[in-house]
């Protein structure tokens, strides 16, 4: 024992306190929180601002909803007067987008058209969002034989061709606004369905789904409480995609005289207009054209941009 006291007391004597260093954090450093605690929807939010792109697209679609709101109460024309003495006219300082074959101003016809475009284009996707959600949450929660069954009829639906459905439709009825929105919609909302199915049936294995099933929480609950709010980012980016495939099939309808009749301003009804003349009369189909083009590119790049910001994968 007293060989083992002699070597120890010789180790302590050969190990002085300069030869030791700490490395590392401070002892009160270290109880500090270097980071704020963010929710899951302020972290998406803050990862959102860091993609430029996304953001160009967001202020783009601010922008042009800004402008069909007062686009036309700035000037001092309308949409629907005729002047046949000021036809064609390039833009200036009195017509800024020029005029047309009937002399109406191109800037007012060209916001109003803006008017009719993101109307429908945003209440088709949001008649989309809820029939989706709603049959999509069923297919997925159920189940077995009920999963099969909804999902077979939605298959059959969307194997009838689009845009012959959407033309018997506007044939049989009158068209106008209600009835182009309800043409979009008839099959428009199965994407999000299949989406949402598949995100259900993912998420109702989760342990805090089987807890809220063990303490009694009914079908209704456990989807509007639990399970649908847990899937919100894939349905929120389906969703801001799904507006310019609206909007451009409103154009299309427009463009082949199927959508709002005359003197309502769509953009596709006016490039038709100006198709006549687009040689000699170029600023008539350049307005409307470019504004379509503009709005679809700023959803899908906003879409793009959200469905990064909301992946979990991407979290640093």
């Amino acid at each position: 024992m007293a060989v083992n006291s002699n070597a120890t007391h010789s180790f302590d004597e050969a190990l002085k306190a300069e030869d030791f260093q700490k490395i590392g954090p401070d002892e009160k450093q270290s109880e500090v929180i270097q980071r704020e605690s963010l929710s899951a929807w302020r972290d998406s939010w803050e990862r959102l601002k860091k993609n430029r792109l996304a953001m160009a697209g967001m202020l783009i679609m601010l922008l042009i909803l800004i402008m069909a709101v007062i686009g036309p109460m700035i000037s001092v024309y309308d949409y629907e007067t005729n002047d046949l003495m000021s036809t064609n006219l390039p833009p200036s300082a009195e017509h800024w987008f020029g005029t047309d074959d009937l002399g109406r101003d191109v800037f007012v016809r060209t916001w109003m058209g803006a008017r009719i475009s993101l109307t429908v284009g945003l209440a088709a996707a949001a008649i989309d969002l809820v029939i989706g959600v709603i049959y999509g949450g069923l297919m997925g929660y159920f189940g077995g034989r009920v999963d099969e069954i909804m999902n077979k009829f939605a298959e059959i639906l969307y194997s009838i061709p689009y845009l012959l459905v959407t033309i018997l439709l506007l044939v049989v009825f009158e068209p106008s606004l209600g009835t182009i929105i309800l043409a979009l919609t008839i099959t428009g909302w199965i994407n999000m369905s299949w989406i949402v199915r598949g995100e259900i049936m993912q998420l109702k294995s989760r342990e805090y789904v089987l807890a809220s099933r063990s303490m009694g929480a009914g079908t209704s609950r456990l989807l509007f409480r639990h399970l649908i709010p847990n899937a919100m980012g894939p349905i929120i980016v389906t969703l801001t995609l799904s507006v310019p495939n609206a909007i451009f099939a409103e154009s299309f309808l427009s463009f082949l005289g199927l959508g709002v009749q005359a003197p309502v301003a769509s953009w596709g009804s006016m490039i038709n207009d100006a198709l006549s003349g687009w040689m000699y009369y170029p600023w008539r189909m350049l307005f409307p054209a470019l504004f379509i083009s503009l709005t679809m590119l700023a959803f899908n790049i906003f879409g793009d941009g959200l469905r990064d910001a909301l992946d979990p994968k991407l979290k640093k």
